[in-house]
């Protein structure tokens, strides 16, 4: 979508476009190996340049812009919410028509690194050899979303692992240890919830819950082959180990089906005393939605599963930047500038962002911002918590063009909330998986 008439500086909404079939796109975005677009010539705008963000990184895009005024610079912002498949369709009509994309984004969703790094339609550069000292002050484990077939496709702006959460002042009251492994944690939700009625260790209504539970336990439920085939196996002895902690964990009443964002939850998230979660949990959901007051919640080193060696753990979010691969000269140049800006740059990442960045060199000043609040209960173990988890999030689990959070949602969340055992809901979740993925035009191993 070309901005037309918008004056530098000026944040302007861009409409979704309508959802259209996997089918439609791809006679949309034509067959030739390279993508539709592939063949359009580069353009050099002399040096302006559009951004598209979406309403929390707003003021990314505008300190760019307060740090960098001899570039001119549009803000384009876009619905949050987008999903995968309209934004997708506009990208496809702008490979028809050869021209309308933005020169940097921040996809709504992670998934749609899926779509626009594919060979359909291409639209993220490589950047590889664009930034290569951006790109080194990533760990493997933050950046490895964005490498896809050997290329930097993205950039990461967050890290979001999971660590382990808990309740500092319950658990010293009630003289509770903190667990140490996945099979402790269930063990001992269950006698919270048998001792305390009401008191919760999780939930698993929402599309992070199968990052927090599967992806921690290394299901193969997103394990890219190629961009055509993906492992899936719920069926996977790592799988079975995940859906009995949840079976166990359910049965007990221990955690609830509401999801974290529901309106519900900040009512009954006052009642959380332990759980997985991410790093961000901490300010955004236990501060400042929930509210929780200062010094209970604290953070600990992820879990480890009982015969591991190490702490395995899983990530909700992270959001990416993508740039385009359609600019050149002076247009590239500023975009460059730009992609450097976001992902590295202290005036965003640490006077502005609330999440852990994801480029290493400026967490420690993230973190001594954000101790300056003095929320935590133990703020030293949280921070190095939060900083170490990103270690071990675990392999194989890749960004793809079906949602397993959104079929998680539909199957278990639902089903859960309705009264199924997670045996029942489970064989919903893999038909659906499955079946999503196939439409999608992935081959399943």
């Amino acid at each position: 979508m070309k901005s037309r008439g918008v004056r530098p500086g000026e944040v302007r909404a861009v409409a979704a476009a309508a959802v259209v079939s996997a089918a439609a796109l791809l006679t949309a975005c034509g067959s030739s190996a390279g993508g539709a677009g592939a063949d359009v010539k580069q353009t050099d705008s002399g040096g302006a340049i559009t951004v598209w963000v979406d309403p929390p990184r707003v003021p990314a895009a505008k300190a760019f812009q307060k740090a960098h005024p001899e570039i001119k610079t549009t803000i384009n912002q876009i619905d949050g919410t987008v999903g995968g498949k309209s934004l997708q369709q506009q990208f496809a009509q702008f490979n028809q028509a050869g021209k309308g994309w933005p020169d940097a984004i921040f996809f709504p969703s992670n998934d749609d690194i899926a779509w626009a790094s594919g060979a359909q339609v291409n639209y993220t550069a490589d950047l590889t050899d664009l930034v290569p000292d951006v790109i080194k002050g990533y760990a493997d484990e933050v950046i490895s979303p964005c490498k896809i077939d050997d290329k930097v496709r993205c950039l990461r702006n967050d890290a979001a692992p999971d660590v382990f959460w808990y309740n500092k002042t319950f658990f010293t009251q009630n003289g509770y240890s903190v667990p140490k492994t996945w099979e402790e944690y269930g063990d001992l939700a269950v006698r919270i919830a048998k001792e305390h009625p009401g008191k919760l260790s999780g939930f698993t209504g929402d599309a992070y819950a199968p990052d927090r539970y599967l992806w921690a336990a290394g299901c193969p439920t997103n394990a890219r082959q190629s961009e055509t085939e993906v492992h899936i196996d719920l069926n996977d002895a790592k799988c079975v180990r995940a859906k009995d902690l949840l079976a166990k964990l359910v049965q007990a009443k221990a955690v609830s089906t509401v999801g974290i964002f529901d309106a519900d939850a900040a009512k009954i998230g006052k009642d959380l005393v332990m759980s997985p979660g991410a790093a961000w949990w901490g300010d955004y959901l236990f501060r400042q939605s929930w509210k929780i007051p200062a010094g209970q919640m604290t953070a600990v080193t992820p879990l480890a599963w009982n015969g591991d060696s190490k702490p395995a753990t899983g990530n909700e979010g992270g959001g990416l930047w993508g740039f385009s691969r359609h600019i050149t000269g002076k247009q590239l140049e500023n975009t460059l500038t730009f992609a450097k800006f976001v992902a590295t740059d202290p005036r965003w990442q640490v006077e502005l962002s609330t999440g852990l960045p994801a480029y290493g060199p400026v967490q420690d000043a993230w973190i001594a911002k954000q101790s300056q609040q003095k929320y935590f209960a133990d703020d030293k173990t949280t921070f190095a918590a939060i900083k170490g988890a990103t270690a071990f999030v675990q392999p194989d689990h890749s960004y793809l063009l079906y949602n397993t959070g959104s079929v998680w949602t539909e199957t278990v969340a639902a089903g859960l909330a309705s009264g199924k055992t997670v045996d029942q809901a489970w064989t919903g979740f893999n038909d659906e998986l499955v079946k999503q993925a196939k439409a999608m035009g992935y081959t399943i191993k």
